[in-house]
């Protein structure tokens, strides 16, 4: 089994390799500008839940890439100032700061695009419904933020955020090729990681559930969180240690 690091370099690695539709042009530039940096989490997350479900990792990178590059798109449009407003990411200028606001709006359309391609590469077209699936969802809670409908603030961050984590464990499933039955406690799994990382974030950012209930308790929700993920793991009859360490490595997070 191959440790989150070693994932992450195969998933930045295809990703520095990845060919672009070449009728985007010069577009291109304001897309990887989007796509560099980052911790890759969703990605390694599919990798390490496809090599655990018995499938090499290499296959599973374009499923990799492609929620990494929708997470790219919903950033770009996210710190646009139609919504987020932030005229910072990743600690550089935002897309549209840095390319305008047309541009960037277009590179994260192209991203979305881009990412559905690379889904729809395997045989099945299950990567690609998974995917969509998780989209919708996420584009969802994003709306459900913006129009400052946050009273089930645990329904909000289940949509923007938990469903593409979520996702980068059901799309490694149909990669590996793992019967619907047999989903169903890895599938509880990845239903955990969205909300652990959410509570973590929140509280290194000092809103949402830290804002709600102080950082401490925020705190006790995230480890909550890591036990219910450990124990639908203990449910899998296959070597998941290394998804138990991107589950510790989530709950003492500090950036």
């Amino acid at each position: 089994m191959q440790a989150p690091d070693a994932l992450f370099g195969l998933a930045e690695a295809y990703l520095d390799d990845l060919e672009l539709t070449r009728d985007l042009g010069a577009q291109q530039q304001s897309m990887r500008y989007a796509l560099e940096g980052g911790k890759r989490i969703r990605a390694v997350i599919c990798l390490a839940t496809a090599e655990a479900a018995g499938c090499e990792p290499e296959a599973a990178l374009p499923a990799a890439a492609a929620l990494e590059l929708v997470h790219a798109f919903s950033l770009v449009h996210d710190d646009l100032p139609a919504l987020d407003d932030d005229d910072e990411r990743r600690g550089r200028p935002s897309a549209h700061v840095a390319f305008g606001e047309g541009v960037a709006l277009l590179a994260g359309d192209a991203l979305l695009a881009e990412a559905f391609r690379l889904a729809l590469t395997y045989p099945t077209t299950a990567p690609a419904r998974e995917l969509a699936e998780a989209t919708l969802g996420m584009i969802g809670g994003q709306y459900l933020d913006i129009v400052g409908d946050h009273e089930d603030l645990a329904d909000v961050h289940r949509l923007k955020t938990g469903r593409l984590f979520a996702a980068s464990v059901g799309l490694a499933l149909w990669v590996a090729d793992v019967p619907g039955p047999s989903q169903l406690p890895w599938r509880a799994f990845g239903e955990e990681l969205g909300l652990l990382f959410q509570i973590v974030d929140d509280v290194l950012d000092g809103d949402g559930y830290a804002e709600r209930l102080g950082p401490d308790a925020a705190r006790d929700l995230a480890r909550d969180a890591a036990e219910r993920a450990h124990s639908a793991l203990e449910e899998i009859p296959a070597d998941t240690s290394v998804l138990r360490a991107i589950v510790e490595d989530l709950v003492v997070r500090t950036a």
